[in-house]
């Protein structure tokens, strides 16, 4: 195991290494071509080039430099870390609060993801985030243990406007939530009621708050103690396909929602 990691080391304590064996592994270069880009010294280029070429990463051409099958091999490993690594360093913070056994993807496809989290100035900087969406989305499906009043009132001035068309599977606890306040509730009962508007009711536990604005998936996340500690928001195509899947299934397994299930 020594060797690889002694490989690792070699390539991670110079960028301009990674960045050479990048260039060349996306085709031929010259040393004056790998100059402009890197910024190297050609004294420093020669050392890269001759370390490069003792592994056998690299071959010459002329006055050119390419990668080798094995050089484009390692080229590609180390892209791949280093955006695992970037990744990381994204969800590092938030991590503890994903709900990562629900997610049906790999967290690699977050590393697009854009991820807002409260600061002092804006504590509420994630529930913004989502509301910003709603408020340009014409279309926005659900799946979610909560709903909060911002959301509602903004879903129900958009749907009374006959701007968006709203789907919502939501769960019991968050029904009841609303059914406990006498204002709330005539919001969502005047959502429910709107030709663009369908809400159903998961009776088991709703384990995810999931929104998706015409394509776009945001993911509120928060601790154990109900609060909230950021947003996840992305279009990456697999991210979209698992939530496009799961609220359908949340979907055919919820009941309609009867407000007067909750009146009683």
């Amino acid at each position: 195991m020594e060797a690889p990691l002694e490989e690792i080391e070699f390539l991670a304590r110079s960028t301009n290494r990674v960045e050479v064996l990048q260039l060349l592994a996306s085709g031929p270069h010259t040393r004056r071509d790998l100059a402009t880009a890197t910024g190297a010294s050609q004294a420093t280029l020669g050392r890269i080039l001759e370390d490069f070429a003792e592994r056998s990463w690299v071959t010459r051409e002329g006055s050119e430099y390419v990668a080798t099958a094995t050089g484009e091999l390692v080229a590609d490993g180390v892209e791949e870390l280093v955006s695992v690594l970037e990744t990381e360093a994204k969800l590092r913070d938030v991590v503890a609060y994903l709900p990562t056994a629900e997610l049906g993807f790999d967290l690699r496809r977050l590393a697009d993801a854009t991820v807002t989290v409260p600061s002092r100035t804006r504590p509420s900087a994630p529930l913004q985030r989502v509301l910003d969406a709603m408020e340009d989305a014409r279309t926005l499906r659900a799946f979610s243990h909560t709903l909060n009043e911002q959301s509602l009132a903004t879903a129900r001035d958009r749907v009374a406007a006959g701007a968006q068309a709203f789907e919502a599977v939501l769960s019991t606890d968050a029904i009841e939530a609303l059914a406990g306040d006498d204002a709330l509730w005539r919001q969502l009962r005047a959502l429910a009621e709107s030709d663009d508007a369908e809400i159903r009711v998961r009776r088991e536990p709703l384990p995810l708050a999931v929104t998706v604005a015409d394509g776009t998936v945001y993911l509120l996340v928060r601790d154990d103690g109900g609060i909230l500690r950021a947003s996840l928001h992305t279009d990456d195509p697999a991210v979209r396909e698992w939530a496009a899947e799961t609220f359908s299934g949340y979907w055919e397994a919820a009941d309609p929602f009867d407000p007067t299930a909750f009146e009683e």
